[in-house]
Order: structure tokens, then sequence, then C-alpha cells
């Protein structure tokens, strides 16, 4: 079973998470000259070990890796990202088993943090999709408390038209493998972002703990 919805906060996650990162990444690396604009936040990767291969136009960042950008943030036990000879970049972020990729996206003008988890998270730059594969959960929160959400065997974003596939299966979160989504009205999103700031005055919103 395949769920079709649209969402244009959960797609700032996706995009900034995969797309832009994996390609400074890479630039980096390979001391690429291509202009940016100056108010674009720089990309950083930590991680235990890094493997650069010129051949295969590959970079492999392995153990406890944390990639930042701006306010996102990424943590796998793996990260590979790569670009082939059309220059289509790709990325693959994977865990030891047991654990989850982690993606996290802030967005403090709206009091909003969004949250995405699986196994696996996959970026194909031809196509311009981003996977999370395998226990997928992606969760809005708003003034620190959970708001919208949706989980699945695998929740896939496409760029192109910032539309989303939930998909079932054996490796979903919910009982009978099914695809499971809560959105909460806009008139009520609106208004918690309203009793957030008249608590809050203009101070972000609190992050959600893990």
């Amino acid at each position: 079973m395949t769920q079709y919805f649209t969402h244009r906060t959960l797609g700032l996650l996706f995009a900034t998470a995969i797309a832009l990162g994996a390609f400074e990444a890479y630039a980096q690396k390979t001391g690429s000259k291509t202009p940016t604009s100056q108010e674009e936040p720089s990309t950083q990767i930590l991680s235990d070990t890094l493997h650069y291969d010129d051949v295969k136009r590959e970079s492999t960042f392995t153990g406890n890796v944390v990639m930042t950008r701006g306010l996102m943030t990424l943590n796998s036990d793996k990260l590979v990202l790569n670009e082939d000879a059309e220059g289509f970049q790709f990325g693959v972020a994977t865990v030891a088993p047991g654990k989850r990729v982690f993606i996290r996206q802030d967005r403090p003008e709206n009091f909003e943090v969004i949250e995405g988890i699986g196994q696996v998270g996959e970026y194909n730059g031809k196509d311009e999709t981003f996977d999370l594969i395998g226990q997928a959960v992606v969760t809005r929160f708003i003034c620190g408390k959970k708001f919208d959400n949706v989980s699945g065997q695998k929740v896939r974003y496409y760029q192109k038209t910032d539309t989303y596939e939930a998909y079932s299966g054996p490796d979903s979160v919910n009982p009978g493998g099914r695809v499971r989504s809560v959105a909460q009205p806009r008139a009520r999103a609106e208004a918690a972002v309203a009793e957030c700031k008249a608590r809050q005055g203009t101070a972000p919103a609190p992050a959600p703990t893990r």
C-alpha cells in the first residue's frame, strides 16, 4: 500500500539534509569552485574516519558521523557521498542494527522542529528523491510538542514536486506494516504557534528531547 500526501515543512527537512549537504561535502573534498551565496550556511561533517577515492569520486565517513548545515543535523554511523559521470550527486547514510539514522531541521521562525528517523537514508540526485527506509518516522514539533507525524516502512520525498509517498511493509513501525499519518488542521497549528509566541515572546521553541 502506498499513501500520497504533500507537506511543505517536511520537504525542508529532506531537501536540506542530503541534497545540499551531499553536494557541498563532495565539493569540499575535490576543491570544486562552484559559487555559492554568502548567506548559505557551510556544511560540516564530523566522523572518526574519512576515506576519499578520487577514481570513484566517493567520500566515505565512518564512526559517529554528524553532518551539520545551518540548523540541520544528520547523525549516522556511516555516510557515503559520491558523484556520477553526469555530475549527479548521491548519498547513503546507514547505522548499525538496532540504531536509526536521525535527521533534524530547526525552524525557529515558526517555533518548529522537524525530525526524521529510519534504518537507512538515501538521496538520489538524478531523480531528486530522498528516502528514509526501514521503520521510517517523520515528526513535526511545535513549541517542543509533537504535532504531525507520518510513518511506514519507507517515506520518500520528491524535490521536484514537493510531494511524498509513504509505503507500508514488514519493516513499518505500525501494526500490520501499515502506513500511519497524523496531520493537524492548519488552524490548530497556527493557534499553537500564536500560543507559543505569547508564552515565550520571540524566543525560539525549546528543542524536543530525543
